[in-house]
């Protein structure tokens, strides 16, 4: 058995708003009680108070209604989060890593989360508890949680950039395979991670799959624009330093926060969509064991400006996390194998040679040539003790993610662009009389004449 975790939006009217995000507040309330009580043990050069038991007991002496209509489960779980948090940093202090914190950190919203036994879900609607005296919470979410409510083990409320969310945690078991179909552990496959192609992979046999990540990258990079023509837009509304915002300001600060996390979410949902299709093509030719070479020694490395802000955008770690979830679900192991020097490596005679500019690795020595990242997602696999695997582009299979992205399907236009105003494409395109290339003296062109219900509908848009 697994524990997985999907996020569902939630329907509320405004009362329920406001008390969710009272709730949320009231959490909040008790993570600065809890920094304010051990700052004031660190003044009397007490002991911090750390261990989930103690912090219960300092609890339940601050009495009922401390913490408006947070019960006392949320409450809980609230200085669960602050004992995690709290023993983490203290155990990679030990370790040797003096950038660790401690929580110090005041914060207005914390999650709070439920656990089973606590809460009602029943289809989409959920029902939370809250403290002694209070009218029920029962809110709606807006899709249908993707595991039985048998499975269902904790909830957890949430808000980001300004939406509330559940995230709806349950334990699902292991799948099971028919016999001669399950996945072998001797089988071993290599993953190579990269920009361009998240994820590709090179299995036994000559295998190869590629993954493209070109709509991800398209939409970082339209985002990127995007943001920058907002901070020029607003560059002069900006309030002086030492001034407090005005209105029109905060709500161009509200609007940002909402447009980071809506790129956000559509970049970790394609992330899912490529871990997704790597778990399917694994699955398909039995893989046990997916060698994932780890890139992260490289991001520490000063790069120039505009490479490393390409690496931060990577998120490297999240394609790793996905990946390792959804393989467990599969049953399938995944091993963590030092990259440095892969893609450099020619495959069929061990020969280090200059790392390739373009996409095409070629051997000077013996001829072997191939796909950069296939060669790299091959060497990973040899070195996890999978053997050599022929990295010929003859058996590639290509798959796409991203495909909810705006502007990957001619169907969905990125309602970000202008409408295309060029000659007619599709089927009946040239099949009407030809448009004239100049107009007439005396005459109304094209942009001249009084707009219509599409140019009007698009004139609201931008």
């Amino acid at each position: 058995m697994v524990h997985r975790t999907a996020r569902c939006g939630l329907r509320a009217t405004a009362g329920q708003r406001r008390r969710l995000f009272g709730l949320l507040r009231s959490a909040g309330d008790v993570w600065c009680a809890v920094l304010e009580l051990n700052e004031w043990r660190r003044r009397r050069q007490d002991a911090p108070l750390a261990g989930y038991r103690e912090l219960c007991e300092q609890l339940a002496r601050s009495g009922p209604g401390t913490f408006g209509q947070l019960d006392t489960e949320g409450a809980r779980s609230v200085l669960r989060r602050y004992s995690d948090a709290w023993f983490a940093a203290a155990k990679r202090r030990k370790a040797g890593d003096k950038s660790a914190r401690f929580p110090r950190r005041r914060r207005g919203l914390v999650p709070v989360r439920w656990y089973a036994g606590t809460f009602a879900l029943d289809g989409r609607v959920l029902r939370l508890p809250v403290a002694r005296g209070c009218v029920p919470l029962v809110v709606r979410l807006d899709r249908d949680p993707p595991y039985p409510a048998e499975q269902v083990r904790s909830v957890t409320l949430l808000a980001e950039a300004g939406r509330l969310w559940v995230d709806v945690t349950a334990e699902v078991p292991v799948a099971v395979y028919p016999d001669g179909r399950a996945p072998d552990p001797g089988r071993v496959a290599g993953v190579d991670l990269g920009v361009i192609h998240p994820y590709a992979t090179a299995g036994p046999g000559g295998q190869l799959l590629l993954v493209s990540g070109r709509a991800i990258r398209a939409e970082c990079r339209q985002h990127l624009r995007d943001a920058r023509a907002r901070h020029r837009a607003v560059a002069r509304r900006a309030p002086k330093p030492g001034q407090r915002g005005s209105r029109r300001w905060r709500q161009f600060r509200r609007r940002q926060r909402e447009v980071e996390a809506r790129h956000r979410r559509r970049v970790r949902q394609a992330q899912h969509e490529a871990a997704k299709t790597v778990l399917g093509w694994a699955v398909q030719h039995r893989v046990g064991t997916l060698a994932v070479g780890d890139p992260r020694g490289v991001l520490g490395l000063d790069a120039g400006r505009r490479h490393n802000q390409r690496l931060r955008a990577w998120r490297v770690g999240h394609l790793i996390r996905v990946l390792t979830d959804k393989a467990q679900v599969a049953g399938i192991t995944v091993a963590l194998v030092d990259e440095r020097g892969t893609s450099s490596t020619c495959p069929a005679c061990a020969r280090r040679v200059p790392k390739p500019a373009g996409r095409v690795f070629t051997c000077p020595h013996c001829g072997q040539a191939g796909h950069r990242d296939l060669v790299a997602a091959a060497n990973i696999a040899a070195r996890a003790g999978g053997g050599a695997i022929p990295a010929q582009t003859a058996r590639i299979t290509h798959r796409r993610a991203g495909a909810h992205l705006p502007g990957v399907h001619p169907a969905r236009r990125d309602p970000r662009r202008r409408p295309h105003h060029g000659p007619p494409h599709g089927p009946l395109a040239g099949t009407g009389p030809p448009r004239p290339r100049s107009t007439p003296a005396g005459s109304r062109s094209r942009h001249s004449e009084e707009p219509g219900i599409h140019h009007r509908i698009y004139g609201r848009m931008h």
